[in-house]
């Protein structure tokens, strides 16, 4: 990625400099070399010059990635949290990034807003209620409280509005399977036995069975859609899988067929697919931890 200009440089875009973050923390775990933990800072430095709003961070750098998408958000604040693991003061900004966004973002015992406008003074037009931020966001706000109660009432809010909709909730989109599972296993891992947890790893992996399509190994983008399939999506569907501990089989052989599709489109050489690819073979920080 670095010789060709793809990542850590190029182009910013939260969701995939989120992933890259964590990344690059996984491969200092791995290695135990520094020099990834250096790199991880020089992209937060650069992200916060070019996407940092105040409050917030915009959705990208070029001209159609306007607003804030809460979702992008909440990934973010997990790479900042698990790079505070680390190095000191990441786990704070994190926490405050948390208490500056949220009111804008979620109606209590309503939802949450998916994409707001860049300065977060309303809704981006044409943009209701996301389904899966409030599972999203509760996961990552309970790693980053740790017990604390920092974020007591951004938690409560957040449960609240997932105990309203899990048992009518149904996912049928690769990515938001994928992200899905990972939110119910990290949550789980946190704040053990809760229903919605297993019942949504359950009712996701059913989905996931009708969406794998095998010959040639890949999940499709939603149900009907058998022909239809996106390698980036699909390493979020991996990580979901990975964070699940299921179906490891099915993880190997979407890599390897990845590893050879060419879309033909910009997705090629999109930064979104190649670290995406990358933590899909090494989740790394991104699993849920382990021993309560």
């Amino acid at each position: 990625m670095r010789s060709e200009g793809i990542w850590p440089w190029g182009m910013r875009y939260l969701w995939t400099d989120g992933f890259g973050v964590v990344l690059l923390v996984s491969l200092a775990e791995i290695t135990g070399e520094d020099a990834y933990l250096d790199l991880a800072e020089e992209v937060v430095t650069e992200v916060d010059l070019v996407l940092g709003r105040r409050p917030g961070y915009r959705i990208g750098e070029a001209p159609d990635r306007d607003g804030q998408y809460f979702h992008y958000l909440s990934v973010w604040e997990y790479a900042l949290g698990v790079l505070g693991s680390h190095r000191p003061g990441y786990t704070e900004k994190a926490l405050r990034l948390v208490t500056e966004v949220h009111p804008h973002f979620v109606v209590p015992g309503v939802g949450v807003y998916w994409k707001m406008l860049e300065d977060l003074s309303g809704p981006y037009p044409g943009f209701g209620l996301g389904g899966l931020d409030p599972y999203q966001g509760l996961a990552v706000y309970r790693y980053l409280d740790a017990g604390t109660g920092v974020l007591s009432r951004e938690i409560g809010e957040m449960a609240d509005l997932v105990e309203r909709s899990w048992r009518e909730m149904i996912v049928t989109q690769d990515l938001g399977l994928g992200m899905m599972l990972w939110s119910a296993a990290l949550s789980d891992a946190l704040v053990p036995g809760e229903e919605w947890t297993g019942a949504h790893i359950r009712r996701g992996l059913t989905v996931l069975d009708r969406m794998w399509i095998d010959p040639p190994g890949y999940f499709c983008r939603q149900p009907e859609l058998p022909r239809t399939r996106f390698a980036f999506t699909n390493y979020g569907v991996a990580l979901g899988l990975e964070s699940v501990h299921a179906h490891p089989e099915r993880v190997a052989a979407l890599i390897a067929y990845f590893d050879t599709y060419r879309s033909g489109d910009h997705y090629d050489r999109e930064a979104i697919t190649h670290v995406m690819g990358c933590v899909a073979r090494l989740p790394g920080s991104f699993l849920p931890p382990t021993g309560g």
